[in-house]
C-alpha cells in the first residue's frame, strides 16, 4: 500500500502563511496591550506559530492507518522523561497502546540576529537527541521498537541568513571545511544532514521562507536530505509500519 503524504505541499504552504500571520498577530496584540516584549522574541513566545505544521503531522498519522492513536499537542501532555534531566517538552507526541510511536520538535528562527541563536539551536537539537536516546536505551519508554524522532525548523529567508555567517575562529584546530563561508541557512542545512547521518534524528528538516510568504506560503528546501518531502515521507513510512504491527 503506497504511503499517503496527505497533500503535504498545499498544507505546508498554508502552514507557512499561518506561521508568518500568527507572528504578526502576536506582535500586534502585545503592542496593543502595552507589553514590553514586542520584538521578535515577543512573536515567538506567543507559542502558536508552528501550529499549521503540527496539524500536518496529525493529518499524516490519520492518513497512514494510525487514526486510533493518541496524538498529544497540549503543553501539559508533551513531556517525556530524560536521562540527563527529569523531563523534556516536545511539540507533538504520538502514542499507541502505551508505546511511544513518534516525538517531534519544531523550531523557528527569524532575524535580525542569526549568529548566536543558530549555535544555540544546534546545541539544543544535539543535546535533546542525546538525552532522548540515552533515556530510551535505559528503558525510559519501556521495551519497545525505536520511535520516530523528528526535528523541523522554519528559518527566515533573508539577506542576513543567506550571507556567509561570521567567521568562526578556532585557534588550536581548524574548523571543518564545509562550515567555512557557509551562510546561516546553509549551517542549518548542514546541521540537519548531520543529525540524520549520525542517527540522532529519524528525520530533520530546514525550511527557508521570507516574510512576504504571509500571503503566498512560499518556502524553499535547502537540500534533498533536509527537505520537507524527505521528512514527511520518513514520518509517513514510520506511521504506516506501526499501523501494520
Amino acid at each position: 500500500m503506497p504511503l499517503d503524504l496527505a497533500d503535504y505541499e498545499r498544507k505546508a504552504r498554508e502552514a507557512t502563511m499561518a506561521f508568518w500571520g500568527n507572528r504578526q498577530k502576536a506582535l500586534e496584540a502585545k503592542i496593543a496591550a502595552g507589553t514590553t516584549d514586542v520584538g521578535e522574541r515577543g512573536a515567538v513566545t506567543a507559542g502558536n506559530t508552528m501550529d499549521g505544521f503540527v496539524a500536518l503531522i496529525i493529518d499524516l498519522v490519520h492518513a497512514n492507518g494510525l487514526g486510533h492513536a493518541s496524538i498529544y499537542r497540549n503543553r501539559a501532555a508533551l513531556t517525556l522523561p530524560g536521562f540527563f534531566r527529569p523531563t523534556k517538552l516536545w511539540d507533538v507526541l504520538v502514542i499507541q497502546d502505551k508505546r511511544l510511536v513518534a516525538a517531534v520538535e519544531m523550531k523557528s528562527h527569524v532575524g535580525p540576529s542569526f549568529g548566536n541563536n543558530a549555535n544555540n539551536r544546534a546545541e539544543e537539537a544535539i543535546g535533546t537527541a542525546h538525552d532522548f536516546w540515552t533515556a530510551y536505551r535505559d528503558g525510559a519508554f519501556g521495551n519497545q521498537p525505536k520511535p520516530f524522532v523528528g526535528w523541523l525548523a522554519m528559518i527566515e529567508d533573508a539577506e542576513k541568513s543567506r550571507r556567509p555567517g561570521k567567521r568562526e575562529a578556532s585557534q588550536h584546530f581548524p574548523v571543518f571545511p564545509e562550515f567555512k563561508n557557509a551562510s546561516y541557512l546553509q549551517r542549518y542545512d548542514l546541521l540537519c544532514q548531520k543529525l540524520v547521518k549520525e542517527n540522532l534524528y529519524s528525520a530533520a528538516c530546514t525550511l527557508a521562507s521570507p516574510r512576504e510568504a504571509v500571503t503566498t506560503g512560499e518556502f524553499t528546501d535547502m537540500s534533498e536530505l533536509s527537505s520537507l518531502r524527505s521528512f514527511i515521507a520518513s514520518f509517513a513510512g514510520h506511521i504506516a509500519a506501526e499501523a501494520a504491527r
